[in-house]
């Protein structure tokens, strides 16, 4: 879009109200008719301000202005024709001279770490080194700058925990020149506005701290009332660890006459977007409800937009600088602090790495057991139920008996080896061979069988077998997880039958939420003929959560299924390559007919659009809302981890981030939830000593270990401690790391704020060290502070560099002004 096609397209929204489709609509009328002034909010989530940058008092355009389509296309299109799709030219290949720098510097640090052990004198010398200016000298230096009084607040309040910090002084703080500052600086702010435009659009999370430092710089009001969940009451501080269990089980005992009345709309897919209508007939556009969703031509921009930034030079230098600066400034903060950490922790009684709260953020569903208790599973119900009907074949009953006899086997025959289901070195990059693993002894009858929710016993076994998992996590008190179950989207009826399974067979724990995974597997049921084209899969996904949305009657048990359920998820194998393009031209869902798979930010923007219109219409209804949590980044182009950043509130992998220092910075700022399973990828993508979880952790993003297959991955009856367990051994974590692991899982996961205020503490959702409760998490307050105070750090790095542009600009235009004026006369 040019310069002044957008100016005229800014000038219209000002005397044209809001369209539907776009983000700059405020207000939405109510059941009754009546608009509300506020935004409305998710009950999980804690969303800022819907503000663009094309809405802000600063100048933030950059050299790379109007060329943002040319720049992202370009690269699009070379990644297509990258055969290996791995290495996109915007990454850091792997024999990258600042690659061979990084294994240097991490060879000298090793060195330093020996050299300590032997001089402790050194570590006095380094101290002295680091530590030039003491902490109140540093904010003495900062009044005098002129810092804004909000972060001189946080800087104050810092102060008072008592730990060691490294502190910067003198003008250039950030090594990199002030113009160069500058450019990076605006190109960062404006993918911070970006993502916090569409989080907030979908109801979904928006990190609250950075969501105040782009409040205060576009100068909006400081709302607090933006940042709290009406919906929940305030936490006691003498409130038990444990949350409530449920007395009464969720499906059982369930009045359906008593569920909330139809609303009376009705609904349609037009051009892959659901759109809902007061009247009981679709054809009348008048009486169509303002959801409010981004158009695709805005989403596009915004994509090009970012597209554009991650290869900017000055941008890439500055945000790979700041990195390495949050690794050193990390290894100084645990040399200095790491004592005062331990203490802090032995004073707390009682709590320990094992009983705090870890949720597995992770978990796919069909592979949450290991092979024994799968194995143990198999026999038993063989001994069992022998003679119960378990398939059809050729119009016949095939008994369980007669599906081992068939096959030659008895129960006494099998073992896990005979079961082969645990990944080998032979899955390395072979995501194919990694599915069949999921036939027990290969043959995919016993998968359908015993894992699967649609089969002639509706899932009968499975949900046994789950049932036993939930019970594993019960009684470890202390461990979570979010299980994923999957929607094909092949046919309309899939969302009632597994509500069915789920309902009928008591498939619930207060221990576990469930996730709803989407394959991304167009191409295979297009090519059989299943589907005619893809807005037919996204009708067969999404048409049935509206339609037990307006009328919960319509679909009763999925209506109490939905009550467990805390977001979304798209699956599939990301170094599948791309034939297409995604952009304007692609065409719509009613169009795309062809056999090819549309591309992976095509599958995430029209499920992302879709259940923004959803999450608008339940809040309205008054029901829980969903969050976009999809794989991404875990192979394949570095375009993925755009489209996360921008749509996902969290994501899972994220290892291709180690290839991108701007993408990786701005996970960092916006502090994004990222699920990590180092042993997963150890036998499919990354070997274990090259995961970048050590290095995610020390840089302080928002990282989280999670187990995503126990079933091939896993040994133990409890493969999320075995995941810790390993990770601790391999990378030296310390205690106070593993602690700050288990905190972030819960953080990041879809459990209640009634839980959490439980788990965490009632002051959760505050910002810095206050919010944090050593005797529930046990993670110290000097933990929570430090990375409190270096992201605070970091942001008001780069918004002063903006604000002090935009004073110099300015002065000049004063300047200029006044000696005009002075010529005149």
């Amino acid at each position: 879009m040019s310069d002044s096609s957008a100016a005229s397209a800014q000038t219209q929204s000002k005397t044209k109200p809001c369209k539907r489709g776009s983000l700059h609509s405020r207000t939405s009328p109510d059941l009754c008719g009546f608009a509300d002034a506020r935004p409305l909010m998710s009950q999980r989530s804690l969303p800022g301000t819907p503000v663009t940058h094309k809405h802000l008092p600063i100048d933030l355009r950059t050299s790379m202005d109007g060329k943002y389509k040319e720049i992202a296309e370009e690269l699009l299109a070379r990644s297509l024709t990258d055969s290996d799709m791995r290495c996109a030219p915007y990454e850091f290949p792997e024999e990258s001279p600042i690659e061979q720098l990084e294994e240097k510097r991490h060879r000298l640090e090793r060195q330093i770490s020996q050299d300590v052990k032997l001089e402790p004198e050194i570590l006095l010398r380094a101290k002295q080194d680091f530590m030039k200016i003491d902490s109140a000298t540093d904010l003495e230096y900062l009044k005098d700058s002129h810092v804004d009084q909000l972060y001189m607040h946080h800087m104050e309040t810092l102060v008072e925990k008592n730990f060691q910090r490294v502190s910067i002084s003198g003008e250039e703080k950030c090594g990199v020149p002030f113009t160069d500052l500058v450019d990076a600086a605006k190109c960062v702010v404006k993918a911070l506005f970006i993502r916090e435009k569409y989080m907030v659009q979908s109801l979904q999370t928006f990190y609250k701290t950075t969501g105040r430092s782009l409040q205060e710089l576009s100068q909006r009001p400081l709302d607090d009332d933006m940042y709290k969940d009406l919906h929940e009451s305030p936490g006691d501080s003498d409130m038990s660890v444990h949350a409530p269990v449920s007395e009464t089980h969720p499906y059982e005992g369930q009045d359906m006459k008593n569920l909330p009345p139809d609303a009376g709309y009705s609904c349609k897919m037009v051009d892959g977007v659901i759109h809902v209508y007061t009247a009981q007939s679709p054809m009348d556009k008048s009486t169509e409800l303002d959801l409010p969703y981004p158009d695709l031509q805005e989403y596009i921009a915004d994509m090009n937009v970012m597209m554009a930034l991650i290869i900017n030079g000055p941008v890439k230098s500055f945000c790979y600088r700041r990195l390495q600066y949050l690794s050193s400034k990390f290894q100084m903060h645990v040399l200095l602090n790491e004592m005062k950490e331990l203490a802090a922790q032995k004073k707390v009684p009682h709590r320990d790495f094992y009983n705090i709260r870890k949720v597995d953020t992770h978990i796919h569903a069909s592979s949450c057991m290991n092979q024994k208790h799968l194995l143990r599973f198999i026999k038993s119900s063989v001994k069992k139920y022998p003679d119960e009907i378990v398939r059809v074949q050729d119009g016949r009953g095939q008994t369980m008996m007669e599906v081992f006899e068939n096959m030659n086997l008895t129960a006494y025959d099998l073992s896990v080896d005979t079961l082969e289901m645990h990944a080998d070195r032979n899955t390395f990059h072979r995501f194919d061979k990694f599915n069949s693993k999921y036939n027990p002894i290969g043959e995919s009858i016993f998968r359908e069988i015993f894992i699967k929710t649609d089969n002639h016993i509706q899932g009968k076994y499975f949900g046994h077998i789950v049932k036993e998992v939930m019970s594993d996590l019960e009684e470890s008190k202390y461990q979570n997880a979010e299980l994923r179950l999957s929607i094909y989207g092949r046919s309309m009826d899939e969302w009632d039958k597994l509500a069915l399974w789920a309902v009928s067979h008591s498939v619930y724990s207060d221990n576990v939420r469930w996730l709803v995974q989407i394959p991304r597997l167009f191409d295979v049921y297009r090519t059989k003929q299943h589907l005619s084209n893809f807005q037919q899969m996204l009708e067969n996904i999404f048409l049935p959560l509206f339609e037990v949305t307006i009328n919960p009657s319509s679909h009763p048990q999925l209506h109490l299924f939905l009550q467990h359920v805390v977001g979304f998820d798209s699956v599939d194998d990301e170094s599948k390559p791309e034939s297409h393009v995604f952009n304007l031209d692609s065409p719509s869902p009613a169009r795309w007919c062809d056999d090819d798979n549309p591309p992976y930010s095509y599958y995430l923007y029209y499920m992302y659009v879709n259940m923004t219109v959803l999450n608008h219409l339940r809040r309205r209804r008054g029901f829980n809302t969903f969050v976009l949590r999809p794989h991404c980044g875990e192979a394949g182009p570095i375009h993925h981890l755009v489209s996360g950043f921008m749509l996902s509130e969290n994501i899972s992998h994220g290892l291709l981030l180690r290839k991108a220092p701007v993408l990786q910075y701005l996970y960092y700022l916006a502090q994004v939830g990222i699920a990590m399973s180092p042993l997963s990828n150890n036998s499919l993508f990354l070997s274990y000593h090259r995961n970048p979880l050590p290095e995610y952790l020390s840089r302080g993003l928002m990282v989280s270990l999670s187990t995503d297959d126990p079933l091939q991955f896993h040994f133990t009856k409890e493969p999320l401690m075995e995941e810790y367990s390993i990770a601790a051994q391999v990378w030296k974590l310390s205690s106070c790391d593993m602690c700050e692991l288990a905190r972030n899982s819960v953080l990041m996961s879809g459990f209640s704020h009634k839980s959490k205020s439980h788990w965490l503490g009632p002051d959760y959702t505050k910002e810095g060290p206050v919010s944090n409760d050593i005797w529930r998490t046990n993670v110290p307050d000097i933990r929570v502070g430090y990375r409190y105070e270096t992201l605070c750090e970091e942001l008001h790095l780069i918004t002063q560099a903006i604000r002090t542009q935009e004073l110099d600009r300015i002065e000049e235009e004063e300047g200029l002004s006044f000696t005009s004026s002075q010529s005149t006369n």
